[in-house]
């Protein structure tokens, strides 16, 4: 039975962003093929994908490699999720169903009641889920895709801080949640930008990579780089 290859892109790009694979080593075919348990087929049309959503490059000489993003790479994701994440929001308090809001209030009623009581293990996943959701209520597919290769990409670049008040950021995902609720976009926009805003400077590089080196796949250079 042939495995899809949108299965072994994620995969990949699940262990690419774990730091399994170091930023610019080689992706081999063979070996991709071996560790998935998947013919090369699938894997080679993985790594088209990952090479077009910007976790891999192809260098002269030593084919599919991990990426190596600049500071200023990594920085532009971060301004372009909190230009977005607030459009989503802006389009989901006019698009919304109840099931969008069924889910959603589930998420802040658990995430609200697991940050008053400190147990906070959940809460990096529930956040996630809760954005998610809110971006496949906006009803518009490029915008939920765009926004969830965003969230992929930063959180392979970043390190995340908790937030020092987890119940303070949680009833901000209810008061996004009622802007949402009673179709007022202007609020929500407003909301999700402040709290955005606020979640981003919690976001510290997982890398430091020097002024002067650039890296863009049509003038690759082929050095590993640090692990994390």
């Amino acid at each position: 039975m042939r495995i899809p290859a949108h299965s072994v892109c994620t995969a990949i790009r699940d262990d690419i962003v774990a730091g399994v694979y170091e930023r610019g080593s080689r992706l081999t075919e063979d070996l991709l093929a071996r560790r998935y348990g998947v013919s090369r087929v699938p894997v080679r049309e993985a790594l088209r994908t990952l090479e077009a959503e910007g976790f891999v490059v192809t260098r002269r000489h030593a084919g599919a490699c991990v990426a190596e993003p600049t500071e200023q790479e990594a920085a532009d994701l971060l301004e372009m999720r909190m230009l977005l994440e607030p459009l989503g929001a802006s389009r989901a308090a006019q698009r919304r169903t109840e099931a969008h809001l069924k889910v959603l209030r589930g998420l802040v009623r658990i995430g609200q009641e697991r940050a008053r009581r400190g147990n906070s293990d959940d809460l990096r996943s529930l956040g996630g889920w809760f954005h998610e959701t809110l971006a496949q209520a906006s009803g518009s597919q490029a915008l939920t895709a765009t926004l969830t290769q965003l969230r992929h990409k930063i959180a392979w670049m970043y390190a995340v801080e908790a937030p020092a008040d987890p119940v303070e950021s949680w009833a901000e995902h209810g008061a996004i949640v009622d802007a949402v609720a009673r179709g007022d976009s202007e609020r929500a926009r407003a909301v999700t930008a402040l709290h955005t805003e606020r979640f981003t400077a919690a976001h510290r590089l997982r890398f430091a990579a020097p002024a002067d080196r650039v890296r863009t796949s049509q003038h690759p250079v082929n050095v590993a780089g640090p692990r994390h």
